[in-house]
């Protein structure tokens, strides 16, 4: 298991995957980042592994020999807040929307840069690691005063309507986290305009145009293709 003989500070990572290819990878990049690694080959020697190691954050294949990876994470969720993100060859928008529906805290498609892998680690650790949102968040020059519910961009107030505050505000509670079309949808207009993904549209793009300075690039309201929206993270 690497260096977990010292390991007692060091985040406890669960690897799930059939494929031992992979686990040699993920093991070989990760070892040389001080983290403690555990792995598993199957859905319920993950479920079992997650209980017993209770880890810091779960990296986990859709694809198991077993369950299937969403129900893994569907059964996790049932107890456990443990972040969760993703690694599959799984491409499709709903596969990736399910699985973050789910409870998934991020999603990556294989293959996928090691870089991006650890900066989206980075990001839900930290977030865990918080656990209460901060009064504050700062991304670059976008802050969000959640206490004083004020916003500001490059240090000038932006105006907002109780409606794209209450977007904002959610996503920056979840900064680097995709939040799903229908988990916005519920958070924000309830579940009876979960099939009116339209309105969440037209929100975003007046979010933009007050957050953005170029709106059709932006900076940090982040598109993920048919399935939600990221707010970027530091």
């Amino acid at each position: 298991m690497g260096h977990e003989a010292n390991a007692i500070n060091r985040p406890r990572i669960l690897i799930v995957d059939d494929e031992a290819a992979i686990r040699r990878f993920l093991r070989t990049v990760l070892d040389a980042e001080e983290f403690s690694l555990h792995q598993a080959e199957t859905g319920h020697a993950a479920l079992a592994a997650a209980a017993a190691i209770r880890p810091d954050l779960i990296l986990l294949d859709l694809g198991l020999p077993d369950l299937d990876g969403v129900e893994v994470i569907r059964r996790i969720r049932e107890w456990s807040p443990v972040p969760i993100i993703v690694l599959s060859v799984r491409e499709r928008e709903d596969d990736k929307v399910h699985a973050l529906d789910a409870g998934a805290d991020d999603y990556l498609t294989k293959p996928f840069g090691i870089g991006e892998l650890l900066a989206r680690m980075r990001v839900v650790l930290r977030r865990s690691i918080r656990q209460a949102p901060e009064p504050i968040c700062r991304i670059g020059g976008l802050e969000v005063d959640l206490p004083r519910r004020r916003v500001t961009v490059d240090g000038v107030e932006v105006q907002l309507t109780p409606t794209e505050y209450e977007l904002l505000r959610l996503l920056a509670v979840h900064a680097g986290k995709v939040l799903t079309h229908s988990q916005i949808l519920r958070q924000i207009w309830g579940v009876a305009h979960v099939e009116q993904p339209h309105v969440l549209r037209v929100n975003i793009s007046n979010l933009r145009r007050k957050i953005e300075s170029d709106p059709t690039r932006p900076r940090y309201l982040l598109t993920e293709p048919g399935v939600g929206y990221r707010l970027k993270a530091e």
